[in-house]
This record gives C-alpha cells, sequence and structure tokens, in this order.
C-alpha cells in the first residue's frame, strides 16, 4: 500500500483508466508502508449515507485527526469564481482525508465535493486504505496551481502535492511508516471542475503524474 494510487498518466484532462500505486519514499514493496499519490478514477460509487454540516449551505463538517495537516499556498486571486475554485478542491481533498480517518470509502463528505469519475477514483483510493486498516499522517503541502474559469461554468485546475512529509499510519499497530524522499514525493494534478446548481465547485475529473518537473523543489 502507498500514499495515495497514484495514475502514471498523461495530464490531460479527461477521466481515466486503471489505478497504480506508486510510492510517497519510492519504496514500491508490497508491505504497505508508504503513505497512498491520488488520481480517482474507477467505478461509479453507489449511494452514501449523510454527514453532519456546519454551514448555511449544508457543506460537510470536516474534522480531522490532529496528526493530518496541510499547508496551502495557493494564493488568493481576488478573482471570485477562481477563488471558490481552490477553496472546494481544498475542502475535496480534506474529504478524503476525512473518509479514509473513518474508514468509509462511501462518505458523504468527499461525494458533497466530487462526481462522476473523481469520486469513483476516491471511492478506490479510499478503499486502499480501508483494506489495509491504514490512514493519512503528517503535512501535506499544496503549491503551483493554476486556475482557469471558463463561461461554461467549468473550471481547470492544476497544481502541485508534496507528500516527503505525509506518511501511512496502520490502525492496528499505531505504527508510522517514514519513508525516504525521492522525486516521487512529489505530484501533479490536473482536474476538471463544474459549478453545480448550489454553487459548489464539483471536481468531475482527476489525473496525476509523480515525479513531474514542475513540482520538484
Amino acid at each position: 500500500m502507498n500514499r495515495r494510487p497514484a495514475l502514471i498518466a498523461a495530464l490531460a484532462l479527461t477521466a481515466s483508466a486503471a489505478l497504480t500505486l506508486s510510492a510517497c519514499g519510492g519504496d514500491d514493496s508490497s508491505s504497505g508502508n508508504d503513505k497512498i499519490a491520488g488520481a480517482e478514477t474507477g467505478r461509479e460509487p453507489s449511494a452514501s449515507p449523510s454527514v453532519s454540516t456546519s454551514t448555511t449551505d449544508d457543506r460537510p463538517k470536516i474534522t480531522l485527526p490532529s496528526d493530518v495537516t496541510y499547508k496551502f499556498e495557493w494564493t488568493k486571486t481576488g478573482d471570485a469564481d477562481k477563488d471558490a475554485v481552490l477553496n472546494d478542491a481544498e475542502q475535496r481533498i480534506k474529504a478524503v482525508d476525512l473518509a479514509i480517518a473513518e474508514q468509509d470509502s462511501l462518505h458523504a463528505a468527499y461525494r458533497f465535493y466530487s462526481e462522476g469519475t473523481a469520486a469513483a477514483g476516491s471511492q478506490s483510493y479510499i478503499q486502499d486504505f480501508v483494506d489495509h486498516k491504514a490512514r493519512t499522517t503528517g503535512l501535506t503541502r499544496y503549491y503551483n496551481e493554476s486556475v482557469t474559469v471558463k463561461g461554461d461554468g467549468t473550471a481547470a485546475l492544476l497544481y502541485c502535492e508534496d507528500q516527503s512529509k505525509a506518511y501511512n499510519k496502520f490502525l492496528k499497530t499505531g505504527k508510522t511508516d517514514v519513508t525516504p524522499v525521492t522525486k516521487d514525493s512529489y505530484v501533479i494534478y490536473a482536474s476538471t471542475l463544474r459549478k453545480n446548481k448550489t454553487g459548489v465547485w464539483v471536481t468531475e475529473t482527476l489525473d496525476s503524474q509523480r515525479g513531474s518537473a514542475k513540482c520538484q523543489p
């Protein structure tokens, strides 16, 4: 098991193919000791139960374990739509880690922020953690973002993820596997989003590639 199952694919903004596991620290052993890279594609998810909400527009309340932290270096653009895209993409990322922490591959929180192949891929991704009785831990950094909002109510978002301080934590033993940092600890993502009827920017497709030169420190 690895830190976020990564789709090794060209960064075309498309619904994608098979999921492959690629280790955060470059260790592709079957021991499952790396925090699982993130492309989310696969089968359509079935219905999930509701989740408690905390805001006037019924957004899910996302409360993560204290050892799951983020550094979003995404710059506010001053454009309302672009900033909303970045905010909702951030919430989707956190919602997926919430589903992992709660060991629920059909968690309503991530499905609030994703549909289609992105939601189906998240389901498969989360299920991998559930199967291994593990969750994420550590610090994950997001940076080098680029967002384009189109006139048809869709948007394209490109960004980098630094997994060098993010790991897997196994629930039965409490063990955290700390893996060495390699170029594959840095992942580039390309996603498409659509503004739904309630004003939420929902991720519909998400592709990723490890070791991208654009994301290297």
